[in-house]
């Protein structure tokens, strides 16, 4: 078996690592040259892949493979809202090109909106940030194609090695929504819930990749920041705008989370 990682960054590469520990051929896509030696020395087959709204520099042999995994989250942060679709739509026209069958596409639980609610796959997600509307769209579009096979798997926040949650609020004052459930997920169990999809052949899926742990925001944070030795934040004891999100499909993969609860978790 051979996959392709579109987009090697701090879910993609850890992934490509743990895929290669089980014996697969894995090609990784990264846009820097300075990242082809990192990917070659964990056993991965390096790629230089740019895919752009109006262009496209790849080799097609790395398109060449079993499964696609597309995980490549929009930078809506540096403007580049608006070329996330049309890029979508030039990695499709690549798929079909290559006659790939097979694709998981990386998503986020923000496109659910924040409706004082708890949510689920079956549930309509209702944006409310432009950046969910766009990834929204993005997952409509690959799941509406006829060629291929897309299982989305939608993240909640995530944290791990690199990602430790004690650093995101550290210092900060009068911080809104402190009631608010958090929505999180670790990279191990990112990582854990993909080589399930792929081992057990779960295409054409909907997954809300959670933990079923949601502590108040300022609960979580507080100890997080104690946790790494930080000044803890300061969160206003309020609840506004909030969100719980479940899965009533996950358990079809009898995926066991690694995390299973944040209280006693090192990230």
């Amino acid at each position: 078996m051979t996959i392709s990682i579109l987009g090697c960054g701090w879910f993609g590469l850890a992934l490509a690592k743990a895929l290669v520990k089980e014996g697969i051929t894995v090609k990784g896509s990264t846009t820097s040259a300075e990242k082809m030696e990192l990917l070659s020395a964990e056993g991965v087959q390096p790629h230089l892949v740019q895919i752009d709204a109006d262009s496209q520099t790849f080799d097609p042999e790395f398109f060449q493979c079993d499964i696609l995994i597309i995980s490549i989250p929009p930078r809506f942060r540096k403007g580049e809202a608006a070329d996330y679709l049309p890029k979508i739509k030039s990695i499709v026209h690549a798929i079909e090109q290559a006659g790939i069958i097979k694709v998981i596409y990386t998503s986020s639980t923000g496109v659910y909106g924040d409706h004082n609610s708890e949510v689920n796959e079956h549930k309509e997600p209702l944006p409310d940030t432009e950046s969910g509307k766009i990834l929204l769209e993005a997952e409509k579009f690959l799941q509406s194609q006829t060629a291929f096979q897309t299982t989305t798997l939608r993240f909640g926040g995530l944290i791990g090695p690199g990602r430790h949650p004690g650093h995101f609020f550290a210092r900060k004052k009068d911080i809104p929504n402190g009631k608010a459930p958090v929505n999180l997920i670790h990279l191990d169990d990112c990582v854990g819930i993909g080589l399930a999809v792929i081992k057990q052949n779960a295409f054409g899926k909907l997954f809300n990749a959670v933990l079923a742990d949601h502590p108040a925001k300022a609960e979580f944070y507080t100890r997080a920041a104690f946790q790494a030795g930080l000044p803890t934040p300061e969160f206003l004891d309020e609840l506004n705008g909030w969100k719980i999100v479940n899965s009533v499909e996950l358990p079809v993969l009898g995926y066991e989370f690694k995390v299973k609860s944040w209280d006693n978790c090192t990230y």
